[in-house]
């Protein structure tokens, strides 16, 4: 998971309204136009896990079930796009997660979840040591909810082998730290960060480059 900068809203989405339209009425031009909109947001990874997702293994997930509050059906600013995993993510969150607040979970258009996870080499998240009780709260119900750090899931073996190709490079980028100066050896960073941006599980993969800690 990690912070996601929201554009304007869809033109399409001015054509349906709760209480006289359902979301099976979106017709195929108006999800496709929808799905823009995300992708512009978010790239092809899931909002929550980021994993790649793909047409057909996908879902407009409402952040707050629509089932919970049919006025949230159609606002822009409720709808991110997720992958299709059942035991993760949206699907999780609807249907096996059990209670919970949404204003308990992280979202990643408002809170940036740097600041609440560390992601290390093994694929585990860990809530940052500095959180305070509400903060650690969150966090850990973000990851309870959306299941993306299940002891056995797929998403820590997926995480460790996106991380995998980097760690060799995050060793030969710190080994130079002394041999440059601080702006010199910081675009030798930058240079890498850049490289990753479009990559699924950046978070992750970011986190190892800059030997995040706490």
């Amino acid at each position: 998971m990690h912070f996601l900068t929201r554009g304007h809203a869809p033109g399409c989405l001015k054509n349906y309204q709760h209480g006289r339209d359902n979301w099976r009425d979106l017709n195929n031009n108006d999800r496709a136009e929808l799905w823009l909109a995300l992708e512009a947001m978010q790239g092809n990874r899931c909002a929550y896990c980021e994993a790649e997702i793909q047409q057909g293994r996908r879902h407009v997930e409402h952040f707050v079930q629509k089932g919970r509050d049919p006025r949230v059906t159609f606002q822009w600013d409720n709808l991110f796009g997720s992958c299709d995993r059942k035991e993760t993510c949206g699907k999780h969150k609807d249907h096996d997660a059990g209670d919970y607040h949404a204003a308990d979970l992280l979202k990643p258009d408002i809170d940036d979840p740097d600041d609440f996870f560390v992601f290390v080499p093994d694929g585990t998240i860990y809530p940052r040591q500095w959180l305070n009780a509400e903060q650690q709260c969150r966090a850990e119900e973000t990851l309870r909810v959306f299941n993306l750090d299940a002891e056995h899931g797929a998403l820590r073996r997926m995480r460790k082998a996106a991380k995998a190709g980097y760690i060799d490079t995050a060793e030969e980028l710190w080994s130079l730290v002394d041999e440059f100066s601080d702006e010199e050896w910081q675009a030798l960073l930058d240079e890498e960060l850049d490289a990753i941006e479009h990559l699924p599980f950046v978070t992750a993969i970011r986190h190892t480059l800059c030997r995040v800690s706490g």
